[in-house]
């Protein structure tokens, strides 16, 4: 049964009553009231239609005579503009007008290029906006306006309508009585034809050239709402500008007030598309409107501000009626509700405009008098009835009290039992039983109290099940949270807030990423938005985060998706925080732990590097005289098979240097003495320029190389800038020499939860699980050591070691038959402030005469190689030892020194220091070339003044181009 049907016990003894006495009693005296009633009405409206008629027909004629008046008005208005028109155009042609010294002295510029008035006078403003130049303002034109002042002034006092009167030139020129200071009041870059004061009296909207009237607009004067008057000045078919006469709303408001309108009703004034143009103060209270007394010019002087959408009839409701009977001609008077009562509205259109008088008088004042007769009727009618619900009040006080006394004897127990229910339902398992006589009473409360024992037994156990679960989670979990993505919030449990020292449960991704560790912060927002986008249901990362103690925690979030929207985007993700910092403290000591067990090879890398070091400087000599052979032999004819000899001798002699270079890397990251410049690196440059460089390679060898498009927003890693690209070119070098013929390589990266992967693709071979396992140990080819592919066999063990260096991983995933992929694993890195500057520009062409170059070498043949290198346009002189480099210097100031860092008799950068100190030489550029290939070697020459560094053997065109840069431009 639905609940509406249901009724307390109480009420169905009363009902019970009611039927059986009441109700035929009700009838017969209802049906004598309604005769009476209805004979009242009839002789009411008989009355109301009679006075209805006359008053329509007197308020018809009132609309009509007002709107004469009106109209009148608005006539006369008009006839001013015409003749302060034709002052005006008589004045702009007036070419030999000269104004007094008065009207020259009042005018002034600003320093934006605003010509106006800066006194009054009793004379009008002027401004002329800087929206026209300051060139190409006409000054002389508004020296000639000027004698139109006197009959504006006249305009202005004969007629108390007129608030102000102007006129507006074409090129943004404006001449308005009364005076104000016009570059406080208007924007110095006006442009006047954008407001309807102007274009409404163009040839477009005015071609016939009369007066014609704007709507109501916010003054950009400060004279608050008004319309205008306005008039074109034409010279010949040029539009000069328009006068116009302002009348502010106010000024009309008064004028309306003074109508004669019948029966204490108002008048108003709307225009041709039904804006009300002017309200009295008894029409706001029945509009809801406020004529608009209180407005802001801000907006104003910048464009037109006309009133808003709220005033005009067609937008508010119950209107439609009288717009359709006024456009439709159906008469002149219409009945409205307005203000919560019905009244009569009387129209009459002023020919002019176009604009309607209404007159709205409240039916209640009409039919006054016929409302006071009908109203004794009613008192009577009142009166008969106020007599009979006085008798069937006493009559239902007595039926309601015998029918109470009959339900209390039932509703007590009933309400008791009730009771019960709401105890159980509050947590008291437990209630009292009422007492009663009633057999059915007492069993409904033993039913209920066993019910109650039963929800106090099971409450109990889903108490223990719920501490048994919290207890679960908070043994296994670090903290719970649930991110809201509508709009961007995360909630966090209690434990999470205690740990962290956070001010709420609940806040914005914004706060919760302020403690994320920088590096990490942009890695988990790729993340993120990789989870968004992907429509993956279980979201993984790993990141630093600040607790209240200053310390940077590591923390595994783990989570899921619990909503989706219509589109599949997730819009709730709840998971686990899990505190890993202990497992990152374990990893990273298995990691050096793994590196000092590779301390066992530091005696053979040893030998390596001094056995490379020693190579240095003869094959220095050797690339150095293959190079002069081959550059000799190429000038020669009949010397073809002396060039291609020194040409194989040149590229065993980059080989060799390549296998050294390898093994002295090799050797100083194993004895740690490699020295790194870890800073944040964008992937995307970072690949583009590495692909650029092997891009030659690639089309020699007739193979495809394609490059993951870049991150937005940029993403970058942390490394050193030059051994991050080593290791990348090594890598692009084996997937070039190892590729299939016309295979392709593809570079790229991924966002992990705890780095960033770098990695590069290839289509060769591939590698089975036996070569994967011997891929990274020193000088292991995989068999391919006989083979015409050159290679040292240590590439990647010397790009495994750099990256381990620069906290990263390098990896491999390969399958024969397919290609492999090699994988570099580095660290995340927040975006760095500013970028390096680029190196500077390469110098211009070096001069032809000889300079003279001191080289600080004590090996001959060195020295030979580099006199031979620079002999088109240098002289070098040679010292071996640091006391003859020292005494050369003494008494010559070469224009570029070369200089070696192992003398014979001490340090090289001995000589370099005494040269900075020297203010003779301290200006001398100087190139290091050295034999001893460390980066740390370089920096500290660098930073005790050396320009340049290079290491043996030296590329003979290298030097040539580094020596003319030093000697020409000062690098």
């Amino acid at each position: 049964m639905p609940s509406s049907s249901r009724y307390p016990l109480r009420q169905w003894i009363w009902r019970a009553f009611v039927q059986s006495a009441l109700i035929p009693l009700i009838l017969v005296e209802s049906v004598l009231i309604a005769v009476y009633l209805l004979s009242n009405q009839a002789i009411r409206d008989a009355q109301v239609g009679h006075l209805q008629e006359a008053a329509v027909k007197d308020l018809a004629s009132a609309a009509l005579r007002e709107g004469q008046i009106v109209d009148g008005r608005l006539r006369s208005i008009e006839s001013l503009v015409q003749v302060y028109r034709d002052a005006t155009q008589r004045a702009l042609l007036d070419t030999g007008y000269q104004a007094d010294e008065l009207e020259r002295q009042r005018h002034t510029s600003t320093d934006s290029g605003v010509f106006y008035t800066r006194s009054d006078d009793g004379r009008a403003a002027s401004f002329y906006a800087n929206s026209t130049p300051p060139a190409q303002q006409d000054h002389a034109k508004v020296m000639r306006l000027s004698q139109v002042d006197p009959l504006m002034r006249s305009i202005q006092q004969a007629n108390p309508l007129v608030a102000a009167l102007y006129f507006n030139s074409w090129d943004s020129y404006n001449r308005i009585y009364p005076w104000f200071d016009t570059p406080a009041q208007y924007p110095h870059d006006m442009v006047i034809p954008d407001y309807n004061f102007y274009y409404l009296a163009d040839a477009k909207h005015n071609p016939e050239r009369k007066v014609v009237w704007t709507e109501v607009y916010l003054d950009p004067a400060g004279l608050g709402w008004m319309m205008s008057a306005i008039a074109p000045v034409y010279r010949g078919d040029f539009l000069e500008g328009v006068v116009g006469l302002d009348i502010t709303v106010g000024q009309v408001l008064g004028e309306i007030a003074e109508l004669n309108v019948p029966w204490q009703g108002y008048a108003m004034l709307v225009s041709h598309d039904h804006n009300i143009m002017a309200l009295p103060a008894a029409g706001e209270l029945d509009f809801g409107l406020r004529e608009l007394t209180h407005y802001s010019y801000e907006e104003a002087v910048r464009r037109e501000v006309l009133k808003p959408e709220d005033f005009n009839l067609a937008k508010r409701e119950g209107m439609e009626p009288l717009l359709q009977a006024m456009n439709e001609g159906r008469g002149n008077v219409q009945e409205v509700l307005l203000g919560g009562r019905k009244q009569l509205v009387a129209w009459s259109e002023i020919p002019q405009t176009g604009w309607r008088l209404l007159l709205v008088v409240d039916e209640e004042q009409i039919f006054h008098d016929t409302n006071q007769l009908a109203e004794r009727y009613l008192q009577i009618g009142y009166l008969l009835i106020a007599g009979l619900l006085a008798f069937y009040l006493m009559f239902f006080a007595w039926m309601w009290l015998r029918s109470r006394h009959l339900s209390n004897q039932l509703a007590h127990p009933i309400a008791d039992i009730v009771e019960m229910a709401g105890s159980l339902g509050q947590g008291n398992y437990l209630p009292a039983a009422p007492d009663s006589r009633i057999a059915e009473v007492s069993r409904l409360a033993d039913a209920m109290q066993q019910a109650g024992r039963q929800l106090q037994a099971s409450e109990q156990e889903r108490q223990e099940a719920q501490n048994i679960l919290q207890l679960v989670l908070e043994s296994t979990t670090e903290s719970l949270w649930q991110i809201n993505a509508r709009d961007l919030t995360i909630e966090l449990s209690d434990r999470f807030v205690r740990r962290f020292g956070l001010g709420a449960r609940h806040l914005s991704l914004s706060e919760f990423n302020q403690r994320v560790h920088p590096d990490d912060l942009e890695r988990l927002r790729h993340l993120r938005k990789h989870f968004a986008e992907s429509g993956d249901e279980h979201f993984d990362a790993e990141y630093r985060y600040l607790d209240c103690q200053g310390q940077y925690l590591w923390l595994l979030s783990r989570g899921k998706v619990l909503e989706r929207d219509a589109k599949g985007w997730p819009l709730r993700v709840a998971g686990t925080h899990v505190d890993i910092t202990r497992l990152k403290q374990v990893q990273e000591e298995l990691r050096h732990a793994s590196l000092e067990a590779l301390a066992a090879s530091q005696a053979k890398s040893r030998f390596l590097s001094s056995m490379s070091h020693e190579l240095r400087t003869p094959l220095n000599a050797i690339h150095g005289f293959a190079q002069l052979i081959e550059m000799e032999a190429q000038d020669k004819a009949d010397a073809k098979l002396e060039c291609d000899y020194a040409h194989e001798i040149v590229n065993a002699s980059r080989h060799l240097t390549a296998l050294v270079d390898d093994i002295l890397d090799l050797s100083s990251i194993e004895s740690r003495r490699q020295q790194l410049q870890l800073q944040p690196l964008e992937i995307g440059s970072l690949l583009a320029g590495c692909a650029e460089l092997v891009q030659p390679e690639v089309q020699q060898r007739q193979l495809q190389l394609q490059v993951m498009a870049a991150a937005e927003p940029p993403l970058f890693v942390q490394g050193d800038p030059r051994r991050v690209r080593q290791i990348l070119l090594n890598l692009l070098s084996n997937a070039i020499k190892y590729n299939s013929p016309q295979g392709l390589i593809r570079m790229g990266y991924e966002v992990r939860a705890d780095c960033v992967r770098l990695w590069v693709d290839d289509t060769g071979p591939g590698l089975s699980g036996e070569q994967q396992a011997q891929l990274f140990q020193p000088f292991q080819r995989l068999g391919r050591e006989s083979s015409n592919i050159p290679g040292t066999g240590i590439g990647l063990v010397l790009c495994r070691e750099l990256a381990s260096l620069m906290d990263g991983e390098i990896g491999v995933r390969s399958e024969p038959g397919v290609g492999s992929r090699f994988w570099l694993d580095l660290p995340s890195a927040a975006r760095p402030d500013e970028t390096d500057a680029t190196a500077p520009a390469q110098s211009a062409q070096s001069e032809r005469r000889l300079v003279q170059v001191l080289c600080v070498e004590d090996h001959p043949a060195c020295l030979k190689i580099l006199q031979e290198a620079l002999r088109e346009f240098a002289e070098v002189r040679g010292a071996g030892t640091r006391q003859r480099a020292l005494a050369e210097l003494q008494d010559n100031e070469p224009a570029l020194l070369l200089l070696d860092i192992d003398l014979p008799d001490g340090n090289g950068l001995e000589i370099l220091d005494a040269m900075r100190a020297e203010p003779r030489l301290r200006e001398v550029p100087v190139l290091v070339i050295s034999a001893v290939a460390d980066q740390a070697l370089f920096e500290e020459a660098r930073a005790r003044g050396a320009s340049a560094c290079l290491s043996k053997p030296v590329d003979l065109q290298e030097v040539r181009h580094l020596a003319l840069e030093l000697l020409y431009t000062g690098y």
